[in-house]
């Protein structure tokens, strides 16, 4: 099965859940749920989830549990897809 990785900034506490742009090749993305418990990560699963159409099982936090620079992996599609999915 493909997967695809894209290296996520994250920003919690914002007003509201949405991937803002794609600045030299990072997603910049916010999430309203605090950086407390995980919630932010949960936050951004399920955000990046809805936008890709994926399930958020899919979706794993490589590298950056607990930094604002994450990595994530999307499995069931590849690059080229998520770029297209993407649409930013």
């Amino acid at each position: 099965m493909s997967s695809a990785r894209i290296a996520v900034r994250l920003q919690p506490r914002a007003h509201r859940d949405e991937l803002v742009a794609l600045r030299e090749g990072v997603l910049v993305a916010r999430v309203s749920a605090p950086a407390l418990e995980g919630r932010a990560n949960q936050a951004l699963r399920r955000l990046l989830a809805e936008h890709l159409r994926v399930a958020p099982s899919r979706i794993t936090i490589l590298r950056g549990e607990r930094s604002r620079e994450k990595l994530i992996e999307i499995d069931g599609i590849d690059q080229a897809e998520l770029e297209l999915r993407l649409d930013l």
